[in-house]
């Protein structure tokens, strides 16, 4: 059996297999799309002892546990910003402060200066970002991260100095 024919034969059952794993039915055909692409790029190796559907279902399984894993590093890695975004505005509420940290800003290397201007001012999106600099949104938001850790350290420096 070629692969077009296990993909005609076989799409419906991992469908239905990773719509069990997660009730969005979108995220069900995407990791079913990607189960099928992975399936693809190792079917030279398949080698017909295991039976194609359940070779198929643990690549889903796999490919669902992994997007999975991703997505629940980039939840907490959310809950840390937001957990430093409230430090940062608190250490801004003070007038004094908040022209340091901005007499700070301007004097930081670009892109940081901008892209850290861009998504705390600007409230743009990282897509938007990147796009703004014809970069990925993942660019825009290292980018970002980086900037707000220099803005971070410059803090903590001047506290410690008792500023």
């Amino acid at each position: 059996m070629n692969f077009e024919e296990i993909y005609k034969v076989y799409f419906k059952d991992v469908y239905f297999y990773t719509k069990s794993l997660v009730s969005d039915k979108d995220k069900a055909e995407e990791i079913t799309q990607e189960a099928f692409f992975k399936a693809l790029k190792s079917f030279h190796q398949f080698d017909g002892k295991k039976d194609v559907r359940s070779w198929l279902f643990t690549i889903a399984k796999n490919t669902y546990f992994t997007q999975h894993q991703k997505q629940q590093r980039e939840i907490n890695m959310e809950e840390n910003v937001v957990q430093k975004d409230v430090q940062l505005v608190d250490y801004l509420m003070n007038e004094d402060r908040a022209l340091e940290i901005h007499q700070f800003l301007h004097a930081m290397e670009e892109p940081y200066k901008e892209v850290f201007s861009l998504r705390t001012f600007g409230e743009l999106s990282f897509e938007t970002i990147g796009q703004l600099f014809g970069k990925s949104d993942s660019w825009a938001r290292v980018t970002y991260y980086r900037a707000k850790k220099k803005i971070m350290a410059y803090m903590e420096e001047k506290q410690d100095d008792g500023n």
